[in-house]
């Protein structure tokens, strides 16, 4: 009885399977041969429940928390120093590169409201407002629970345990600071003793804009500015990497080319220059001997007597028969 049951239902199924399989993969047309028709089958309910867990906004957020924790590592590469670097190098590669633009658009937003907020918000006029109110409140559900029901209300509401902060967490926010700190301080020696000339470059392009542009910008305006050209410039240089490399190309053979006919036209004038002092040199050097011959002479003449003529040393014929004359009438 039960094979003469299910007989029928046996059968219903198997004609159904063999029609619904002809009707999906043949399709006659007269006298031709069969051919594989493709027909869309819309997706079960599994699958769509499926995809939608997969690729829906809570999956989104996960993969990008786990790209955001993957690149919170420390960089191979170390500084000129051979000094390791800190993983917040990593992470902020990451956002200003833009490698997760679904994080760095959420960094933007998050750093850029935080100015607006510390702007036009006032905080801790705010922080003490929230603090007398949450005082009131339960100083005056404290007393009122006392007086009518003899316990107090915030007593009912107040923990078993006060929380704390374990101290493996705070070691872990201690680590961050930590970390974070030392970033700044790597990256701005870095940038002081240009160990990236490009990034010390611009660095100082930046500091000498905002030099002048802080006497009309305020601050908090200047530090948006900062902000979106720190983001957007590393984007817009991705999107538009070839036509800038390629202009970036072109000025620096022409920056060589100038620089190599400056350097030859400097290096003649240097070998002109070189020629005339060597022969300025031997000019004067022969002069210098000259006058210094000129000197070693001079006091061999001072010495020299002058060329008078010597005297007589014998006395005239004439003076010597006058003396013979006068001795002869003396003696006569």
């Amino acid at each position: 009885m039960a094979d003469a049951a299910d007989a029928p239902p046996a059968a219903a199924r198997g004609s159904l399977y063999e029609t619904s399989k002809t009707s999906m993969f043949l399709a006659c047309d007269g006298e031709s041969s069969p051919s594989i028709a493709t027909i869309d089958t819309p997706p079960t309910d599994a699958a769509a429940a499926v995809d939608s867990v997969t690729n829906g906004p809570v999956a989104q957020n996960v993969r990008d928390h786990s790209a955001m924790a993957a690149s919170r590592k420390t960089p191979a590469t170390a500084a000129a120093t051979d000094q390791p670097l800190t993983h917040y190098h990593s992470l902020f590669s990451d956002l200003l590169s833009w490698k997760n633009p679904r994080a760095s658009a959420i960094a933007y937003a998050s750093i850029v409201s935080l100015i607006f907020a510390a702007r036009f918000l006032d905080v801790i006029r705010w922080a003490f407002k929230l603090s007398w109110m949450a005082l009131a409140v339960t100083v005056s559900a404290e007393a009122a629970g006392k007086l009518l029901l003899n316990h107090g209300l915030a007593t009912q509401m107040r923990p078993r345990r006060y929380y704390t902060v374990p101290r493996a967490t705070l070691d872990s926010m201690i680590g961050d600071v930590h970390e974070l700190i030392n970033f700044f301080v790597i990256e701005s020696q870095r940038i002081l003793f240009a160990e990236n000339v490009g990034a010390s470059a611009a660095a100082c392009v930046a500091a000498f804009i905002s030099y002048y542009l802080v006497k009309l910008v305020p601050y908090w305006g200047l530090a948006i500015i900062g902000t979106t050209v720190a983001f957007f410039a590393p984007l817009i240089y991705t999107s538009n990497q070839e036509l800038i490399d390629h202009h970036l190309k072109n000025a620096s053979e022409l920056i060589n080319a100038q620089t190599a006919q400056v350097r030859s036209v400097a290096q003649k004038q240097a070998d002109h220059i070189t020629v005339i002092g060597k022969q300025y040199a031997g000019e004067y050097t022969g002069k210098v001997q000259e006058m210094l011959r000129g000197r070693g002479a001079s006091p061999a003449a001072a010495t020299k007597q002058p060329d008078f003529p010597s005297p007589p040393t014998e006395e005239p014929a004439g003076a010597v028969s006058k003396a013979s004359e006068k001795e002869a009438m003396v003696a006569s």
